[in-house]
């Protein structure tokens, strides 16, 4: 049962958020974007600081390590964030806040490289999810319900930028779309290991968890929070804190109705 919620909740973060970010892109982007990624960081912090970090504390590891882990995890992602922007520079501007991290921009010159890194980098950040979400499944169904929508969350307003990317470098725009949703299946591909792996060696259960938190910590506070930091008038401003409250309640209530 577990490796059959595994491959549910995997296929539903992973090519879920690819055909939902499709969907939105096909619409008035410009109009939802701010929304999605409130709502996003939302789903991210609650999943963090209400799941995966209070599943991570009822072992018997201790609090010191846990904290240790989250720490490292925290400077890593930093550090292959600093890595992929260095790496992938030349290949995107940076978006009106500093950060590429969701809306990419191509050289025309450039569109192929950039096509390639982008499937490249997603294939590999999907397999990560997929690695995290096998792991929270296997602490509890409902800890892994909320890490799969955190996971969907964040990814849809990132594939958006991805598409934006893809179709630029393609004349077909399914041609986008299928390969991004072979790069999202991926996520499958890590659940599966994450589950292999998990199984034989439950004692680094506590320290995934963890270092799933890291990453959403991360991803909330470095990519997503930043892009919504700027001067808005008190109508837009209170939109950004309900979608950000939205979010959390969606993690929330989701993890609250598998538990019953």
């Amino acid at each position: 049962m577990t490796l059959i919620a595994i491959l549910l909740g995997t296929l539903a973060a992973g090519l879920g958020s690819v055909l939902l970010a499709a969907l939105l892109a096909n619409a008035l982007l410009t109009r939802y974007t701010q929304h999605l990624l409130s709502l996003a960081a939302g789903a991210l912090l609650a999943t963090s600081f209400m799941h995966l970090l209070p599943e991570a504390f009822e072992s018997d590891v201790s609090p010191h390590r846990l904290f240790m882990t989250l720490l490292i995890g925290v400077v890593f992602f930093f550090l292959l964030d600093k890595a992929e922007l260095w790496h992938h520079g030349h290949e995107h501007h940076h978006g009106p806040h500093g950060h590429e991290g969701h809306h990419h921009h191509a050289h025309p010159e450039e569109k192929v490289t950039g096509s390639w890194s982008v499937l490249l980098g997603d294939s590999v950040h999907a397999f990560g999810d997929g690695v995290l979400v096998a792991a929270a499944f296997m602490a509890d169904v409902s800890l892994g319900v909320a890490a799969s929508v955190a996971v969907l969350a964040h990814e849809v307003p990132h594939h958006m930028g991805d598409l934006v990317v893809l179709r630029q470098g393609m004349q077909h725009g399914r041609g986008a779309l299928l390969k991004l949703l072979m790069a999202g299946g991926v996520t499958v591909v890590g659940g599966l290991v994450g589950y292999t792996v998990l199984e034989q060696h439950l004692g680094i259960l506590p320290y995934w968890l963890t270092v799933a938190s890291s990453s959403y910590v991360y991803v909330a506070l470095a990519d997503l929070i930043p892009q919504l930091q700027k001067r808005l008038s008190a109508q837009a401003t209170l939109a950004q804190i309900a979608w950000l409250l939205t979010g959390i309640a969606l993690v929330s209530g989701v993890s609250a109705l598998i538990r019953h």
